[in-house]
């Protein structure tokens, strides 16, 4: 794991990797089923990440870290934590357990406040391990890592250590502050939780809160019902002419083509909730049920 945007480096904003995060988040409903995923229906818990300038040090990062083992339901694995001087937040050796080794930065000594974020994105590493779960490419990869924190209950850690001012920039991780919080919008929409009172951090909650919006605009999107005015006219436009929606780039566009049975007109589009692509008959309104995360949609073809 390294650190994007350390004190006094740029630090990247807006959502550059949104269709990474989509696909991770499909591919962990693939990986785990709708059912496994709902197991982790409870997120870390902020005390757990507590760990005072009095305690011991290596005592009190194997509790952080076995907090976060935990959280992640690898409870047949144990991190073992060492620090040295490193450039990278920490790093982690995947192995084939049940002991891993995590190396992080020395600056953790005193810094104590952030180690529960780091360590989160280093057991997420382990867990994806165990599952067999990863992209191609080592960026890919590093992005699937911090969706699966985020979205399985320990990632607002990660998002809670972003810190920008005149004096601090500071972003763990490899997604931008804004997808952050689009994947926990996503996670609290599934559970219907609220992680806005765990952030110490007022850059982290805003981040929050811009995700979130970006969040559910995805349940505003035609053919879903609730989609607004101007964008069922689009629609609408779209589907006498058979064409493509537009926003296309990240994967969010809808689509149409003809049944190959000779049924008429189909429309594919994105879940909201697991961004598998559904494909719908267009005729009017109808209720639909995502095969992947069992969401039940209303949507107007």
């Amino acid at each position: 794991m390294t650190e994007n945007g350390g004190p006094g480096g740029p630090i990247e904003h807006g959502f550059p990797h949104l269709a990474t995060v989509r696909a991770s988040i499909t591919a962990l409903f693939r990986r785990l089923s709708a059912d496994g995923i709902r197991a982790y229906d409870t997120s870390f818990a902020p005390a757990d990440a507590a760990f005072e300038a009095t305690d011991d040090l290596h005592l009190g990062a194997q509790r952080v870290a076995a907090a976060v083992v935990r959280a992640l339901r690898l409870p047949d694995a144990r991190m073992v934590v060492s620090f040295r001087p490193m450039e990278q937040a920490a790093t982690v050796e995947l192995a084939a357990g049940p002991e891993y080794f995590v190396e992080v930065s020395d600056r953790f000594r005193t810094h104590r406040r952030d180690l529960a974020a780091a360590l989160s994105h280093e057991v997420a590493h382990v867990l994806l391990h165990r599952l067999d779960l990863r992209f191609p490419t080592a960026a890919e990869d590093e992005i699937l890592t911090d969706t699966a924190a985020a979205y399985l209950g320990a990632g607002w850690l990660l998002l809670d250590a972003y810190r920008e001012d005149a004096l601090t920039h500071q972003r763990f991780g490899y997604l931008t502050p804004e997808e952050f919080g689009y994947v926990l919008a996503k996670r609290a929409a599934l559970f219907g939780e609220d992680p806005s009172p765990w952030f110490t951090s007022p850059r982290a909650y805003e981040a929050y809160v811009r995700g979130r919006a970006a969040a559910e605009r995805d349940h505003r999107r035609a053919p879903l019902a609730a989609a607004g005015p101007l964008a069922r006219r689009r629609y609408a436009k779209a589907r006498r002419a058979g064409a493509a929606g537009a926003s296309g780039a990240d994967g969010s566009a809808y689509g149409f083509e003809q049944d190959r049975s000779g049924a008429g007109l189909r429309v594919s589009f994105p879940c909201p909730v697991c961004a598998q692509r559904l494909r719908l008959p267009v005729r009017g309104r109808l209720r639909a049920r995502c095969g992947l995360c069992r969401t039940v949609l209303d949507c107007i073809t």
